[in-house]
């Protein structure tokens, strides 16, 4: 898909489509990884899905307009960010529940320059081999509870996680 012509309603499709999954009774799952999410309709989206049960986790490294945990509003999504030596720049989505997902990178972050004035692409990762390695590397370390980053309240406020036991984190960039 590409901006500014068909990756606003693609992203909106693979959303809604976690939805539709969830509110027939099937599991929904989001997990993004993106530098921004300050686009309205994508956020009212993602609101959406997760008042039809989908879990949500988003790994935004900067400006994050969505707000977690809101009850009735947003109970189902988690908003981590994760600030270390390496500046991380990739793109990664992953929709449908694990095992099943289909794998995306892309060039944008979820903002209106981004979705509607810029030509930005996403696409489908088709490689079991490449899959395999996204997933390994880009993804199951940060769904690591403790894996160094920050979580936002309700309030838009971040705020470091203690671990357990109170010894040291896992580095997902390690």
């Amino acid at each position: 898909s590409v901006a500014p012509t068909t990756l606003r309603p693609k992203v909106l499709a693979l959303i809604d489509e976690q939805a539709r999954r969830a509110r027939s009774g099937g599991r929904g799952r989001i997990f993004a990884k993106l530098n921004a999410l300050v686009d309205a309709e994508v956020i009212r989206a993602l609101y959406r899905a997760s008042q039809a049960g989908v879990a949500i986790e988003l790994l935004v490294r900067g400006p994050c307009s969505l707000r977690p945990r809101l009850p009735g509003v947003s109970d189902n999504i988690r908003v981590r960010s994760l600030l270390g030596r390496f500046l991380e720049h990739e793109r990664v989505f992953a929709f449908g529940a694990d095992g099943e997902e289909e794998l995306f990178l892309s060039s944008a972050d979820w903002m209106p320059r981004n979705l509607d004035r810029r030509v930005e692409l996403l696409f489908p990762i088709k490689s079991e081999l490449v899959r395999r390695q996204v997933l390994e590397e880009c993804i199951w370390p940060l769904l690591d509870d403790d894996c160094g980053a920050y979580e936002m309240d309700a309030d838009g406020n971040y705020r470091r996680p203690s671990t357990p036991d109170g010894g040291p984190r896992p580095d997902a960039q390690e």
